[in-house]
């Protein structure tokens, strides 16, 4: 009874269990060998990523499969984006957006990603949770009293308790604080992920220090991005905001998942999945809400792409190889991303992620890097999914206008240090 209490408590009264998503992200992280219990009577099954010692003069404390940061991967990854910003000066009318920069440990992004993603998933966790409310008979609920309230918490635990296994696979592929296009941490603060970043390279057969620089340079491009055009953030999110709020739910899948919990096993919870519950979008309004997502996802991405190939330029060897890598890496998504969007029927990928790098690299020869920078003003001035399919003819159109602020006035190749 204990257990279960725990486990259909939702803390701050939204529809998700997120101290359990929480929870459950970390066990997914560090494992739990032999099938020992984690938080909430859940348990995970053995050989998940047992913990072991730290090799001799190592300064690495964290389990396997959640490695501590060095004091030297601390520095390299402070210097990398020193240097990062300082290349990306010439290149971006948006100055610096960096305050501090960190070295995060997977748990440490989970930690500073999950008050975003409780905003971003809350949406959808509504629905579910109120198909599940649903599934009680209106005059039943009456005569059942604090059981539909139990109803009710149960789709909040199912919920939290898959999203927890999501984020925890999420933790062990994202490089950096903004890695997947959106303002997940906190202002102002540039953070990579060393231990993800080591295994990437080895991945891509390229020399790390490379590898960290590039991943840098993406991170210290966002933190402009999101650090001096204000509307941004509020912007993205938003749009995510209103995507997610117009997701319907099969209310068969979610009586089929449902069924199949017995409470008398709260372990049995994690071999209940939630798949197959979203309805493709379907409605006008919803196609118009996936339009935009994907369009502003493509935009903050593309622009990235454009800057810091022209930023790494010739100074780094591989930069042609890590420039494609990324592409493709963000244009396909990995596992986690996969599996995330099964969950909350959201994907983060910009599909156009090509067209928007050269819609941008279009912009920038048509009016300058200060011009190019000045349509980050107002999200009215924003290229919109048309603008993909002639990126020359956009741009050449944009270039006659004259009203668009103080960073559009420099001549085509300026930028607004100039």
């Amino acid at each position: 009874m204990s257990q279960l209490q725990h486990l259909f408590a939702t803390p701050g009264g939204g529809p998700v269990n997120w101290d359990l998503a929480r929870q459950i992200a970390q066990a997914h992280l560090t494992g739990v060998p032999g099938g020992r219990q984690v938080p909430f009577g859940l348990t995970l099954p053995a050989g998940a990523g047992p913990t072991q010692p730290a090799p001799s003069g190592d300064e690495r404390t964290g389990p396997v499969g959640d490695p501590g940061v060095t004091s030297a991967e601390r520095a390299a990854v402070a210097e990398a984006l020193r240097l990062a910003d300082l290349w990306l000066e010439p290149g971006s009318a948006l100055p610096s957006g960096i305050s501090a920069t960190a070295a995060w440990t997977r748990s440490d992004w989970i930690a500073n990603t999950l008050d975003v993603w409780r905003k971003l998933c809350d949406p959808v966790a509504e629905h579910i949770v109120g198909a599940m409310t649903e599934l009680v008979p209106e005059e039943m609920r009456s005569q059942l009293g604090p059981m539909t309230s139990m109803v009710t918490s149960l789709g909040g635990a199912l919920f939290g308790g898959q999203l927890g296994t999501a984020l925890g696979s999420l933790a062990a592929e994202v490089l950096s604080a903004g890695d997947i296009g959106l303002p997940l941490g906190p202002a102002g603060t540039a953070a990579l992920v060393p231990a993800n970043i080591e295994e990437y390279a080895k991945g891509l057969e390229l020399p790390l220090d490379q590898v960290r620089l590039y991943v840098a340079l993406r991170e210290a491009a966002h933190q402009r991005l999101f650090g001096h055009v204000p509307w941004l953030r509020g912007h993205v999110l938003s749009v995510v905001e209103t995507y997610s709020s117009g997701i319907r739910v099969n209310r068969e899948a979610i009586e089929e998942a449902v069924g199949r919990f017995d409470p008398t096993n709260p372990e049995g919870m994690q071999e209940i999945a939630l798949d197959g519950v979203f309805v493709p979008e379907d409605s006008p309004q919803q196609k118009t809400a996936l339009t935009r997502l994907e369009t502003v996802l493509a935009l903050v991405e593309g622009w990235v792409c454009h800057v810091v190939d022209g930023a790494a330029g010739d100074r780094l060897p591989e930069v042609v190889k890590l420039g494609e890598a990324f592409r493709r890496r963000r244009a396909a998504g990995g596992p986690a991303e996969q599996t995330f969007a099964a969950l909350v029927g959201l994907e983060l990928r910009p599909r156009r992620l090509r067209e928007a790098a050269t819609l941008w690299a279009a912009l920038t020869e048509h009016r300058g890097i200060g011009g190019r920078d000045a349509l980050w003003g107002h999200p009215d001035l924003l290229p919109d999914e048309e603008a993909f399919t002639d990126p020359q003819a956009f741009a050449a159109a944009s270039f006659e206008l004259d009203d668009l602020g103080d960073l559009g006035e420099g001549e085509p190749g300026s930028s607004a240090s100039e």
